[in-house]
């Protein structure tokens, strides 16, 4: 042991000084002056609010991707101290890979799992080769299948490097298949890695974003409208305030509050009030004369409705209460008029092959009520579920017309209040949730006096509806919402084409000092640009001449150089393909920085041609040492670029007009010039 301990104990490292530098480098160029500009910059003022409410735990919904990215900025904010409490509201009016990564937005992050997603794959195909279900092996192969879900889980572009990843996967497992050096078992076994490795952990990787999320915010904030009322009452404050304590079970008697389940084009409740239908419209048809019912996008009295049993006269719940089940006929009278829920055979006022809508009132002619309604729980586990507050999404089918209620999401003209218009549909197979309605607030009726109805109050005893709410279920709503919520897609300034991106034809204009000419630019380097296409073309080209004469049997660079030839463009131009391509068939306001991901797959192709050309076209060590000059130029050349533009990287400087001026070199680029 003491001889053990005599010996000396030797530590080798092998350390390569081109990444220390590149690495160095990255960092300088980043890190320079970070602080600066001292102001909310461009999209900063969306990320910004997104990381004060994780700060606050105030639930949020961004339709523009997963949780993902918005959890690791305001990770950073904490770690720095952040509390939240900032207002992220006064925004100013290679270079572009620089200033996206300095300041608070999402691609950088992207970029970096996407990179991570394709170098774990790398290392563990490599692996492959001499050290199967090794240590090394498992580590790089549930890398890739973690950085492709991260990736996911910033930006729903991250997919598009995703399936890449699967398919040269896919490719590498089939040639497994044939290997006939390999037992079934074995075979198996990698098939088995590769699919629990890439499929099933990238999906729990996935989901645990989301039940992070949901565990952090889980007050009620700015977003709860449009989500459903279950999900609302999940939250801490809001809704949860109002519904904490309601019944669970509807009942006779019950007075409720309907909301559509659609909530688009906006949340709304059945609503009705004491104004009538017109009786003739603008174009001239007729109406019944009735009593409107609308869906009305806020909270009010008019809102209210009481469930009564069509046999029996009274208007609150009996001791025991008698719960509405599915298949029960009831009928819906309006809680402040006490008209009763109708619909007959007269067009509704703006979907005329649809029935009207209305509260009865009774003329005295021949038009008798039909207000008898069969409650149909589109979410029953069975026959005889009960009406359940929040939990139940309901139909309500006309008995007399088989005529179903529905949102028509039309908005009623001025003799409506511009309320959404509510309409009889014949009944269909399927449903829409536009047919489909839940109760949110409840109480039980004690009341047969219409006055004191209007004012009573109950609180039975407490349930807690959240609990009822699954993670699953709550999961799969926010997932649906983020990938059906549509903001208005509206010009912007700087918004761009696919087609521009590739010759830089477009610049963002993302700061503007207030009082001088200082400005920060998304602008890439025109130089770095151009050569990332020439390397592209040059690739493409070779590739195809490569192909054609091994047709031939003409093999111009070894096998062993040839198969990383094919994948270094498998993943370089299948990279740049996946995530530029997909973009020209998007209906969506574009900007520049949709193409970073794909740019720095071309970027990384630049090295692996320039090495090609150098060991397998420069035949002699004259011309080899003429290209390798050519390279030192081309770096230099690359570096005065950036250096030229790095007082619109960094906006630290404050340039005159004419120094503008000499920036604009296309005039597609929008640099700002101000006038004195």
């Amino acid at each position: 042991m003491l001889v053990f301990l005599k010996r000396p104990v030797l530590v080798t490292a092998e350390i390569n000084l081109n990444l220390v530098a590149l690495t160095v480098v990255a960092l300088l160029s980043r890190l320079w002056r970070l602080s600066y500009p001292r102001a909310v910059v461009f999209d900063e003022v969306y990320y910004g609010q997104f990381v004060s409410l994780y700060m606050k735990q105030i639930f949020f919904v961004d339709g523009s991707g997963p949780p993902l990215g918005h959890m690791l900025l305001a990770f950073g904010g904490y770690l720095g101290g952040f509390d939240g409490n900032f207002l992220w509201n006064r925004i100013g009016a290679e270079n572009s890979l620089i200033t996206q990564s300095r300041l608070m937005l999402l691609e950088s992050l992207l970029i970096f799992f996407n990179l991570l997603a394709v170098l774990s794959y790398l290392k563990f195909s490599n692996s492959q080769k001499y050290s199967s279900f090794s240590v090394n092996w498992w580590v790089w192969l549930i890398l890739t299948g973690v950085s492709c879900s991260c990736a996911v889980g910033i930006k729903y572009m991250g997919l598009f490097t995703y399936i890449l990843l699967l398919t040269i996967a896919s490719v590498h497992a089939w040639h497994l298949i044939g290997d006939q050096a390999l037992s079934n078992a074995r075979v198996l076994c990698h098939l088995l890695a590769r699919g629990v490795a890439l499929l099933v952990v990238p999906v729990i990787t996935y989901l645990s974003f989301f039940y992070i999320h949901l565990m952090v915010l889980y007050r009620s904030g700015p977003h709860d409208q449009i989500m459903s009322s279950a999900f609302q009452a999940s939250l801490e404050g809001g809704l949860a305030r109002i519904t904490q304590g309601q019944p669970l079970e509807v009942a006779y008697g019950s007075q409720i509050t309907l909301r559509n389940v659609l909530g688009k084009p906006m949340p709304c409740w059945l609503h009705s009030h004491k104004n009538t239908y017109p009786i003739r419209y603008e174009n001239g048809r007729g109406s019944s004369h009735q009593q409107q019912v609308t869906c009305y996008p806020f909270k009010d009295v008019n809102n209210w409705w009481i469930v009564k049993d069509p046999g029996r006269h009274q208007l609150v719940v009996t001791n025991p209460p008698r719960p509405v089940r599915h298949g029960d006929i009831v009928q819906l009278v309006h809680g402040i008029t006490t008209r009763f829920l109708n619909t007959h055979d007269v067009a509704a006022p703006l979907s005329p092959h649809s029935q009207e809508i209305s509260c009865y009132i009774d003329y005295n002619i021949s038009m008798p009520a039909q207000n008898l309604w069969r409650v149909d729980i589109v979410n029953r586990e069975s026959d005889s579920d009960i009406w359940k507050t929040i939990l139940s999404e309901v139909r309500f089918v006309h008995v007399n017309t088989s005529a179903v209620l529905k949102l028509s999401g039309a908005l009623l003209p001025d003799w409506g209040y511009r309320q959404l218009e509510i309409i009889g549909e014949k009944l269909s197979k399927g449903y829409h949730q536009s047919m489909v309605w839940n109760v949110e607030e409840h109480r039980y009726g004690k009341s047969q006096e219409q006055k004191e109805r209007e004012l009573e109050l109950h609180s039975p005893t407490q349930i807690d509806i959240s609990k009822n709410l699954s993670f699953m279920a709550r999961f799969t709503e926010l997932q649906w919402k983020m990938l059906t919520l549509r903001s208005e897609e509206t010009e912007h300034k700087y918004s761009s084409s696919p087609l521009e991106w590739l010759t830089l034809e477009t610049n963002i204009a993302y700061w503007l000092h207030p009082r001088t000419s200082a400005q920060i630019h998304l602008l890439g380097n025109a130089l770095t640009w151009s050569s990332a296409n020439i390397a592209t073309l040059a690739y493409v080209l070779l590739f195809f001449w490569y192909l054609l004469r091994r047709r031939r049997n003409v093999c111009d660079i070894p096998e062993d150089s040839w198969s990383l030839w094919v994948l270094a463009g498998t993943v370089c131009c299948g990279g740049w393909a996946v995530n530029y391509l997909p973009f020209f068939m998007m209906e969506k306001t574009l900007f520049l920085y949709h193409y970073l991901p794909a740019l720095t797959f071309q970027i990384i192709l630049l090295p692996v041609v320039l090495q090609h050309v150098s060991e397998h076209l420069c035949r002699s060590q004259l011309q080899k040492n003429i290209f390798n000059s050519l390279i030192v130029v081309w770096f230099f050349s690359v570096y005065m670029v950036y250096h030229t533009f790095s007082p619109i990287t960094y906006g630290d400087q404050s340039l005159s007009a004419n120094e503008l001026k000499a920036l604009r070199w296309k005039s597609s680029w929008d640099i700002l010039i101000r006038k004195h």
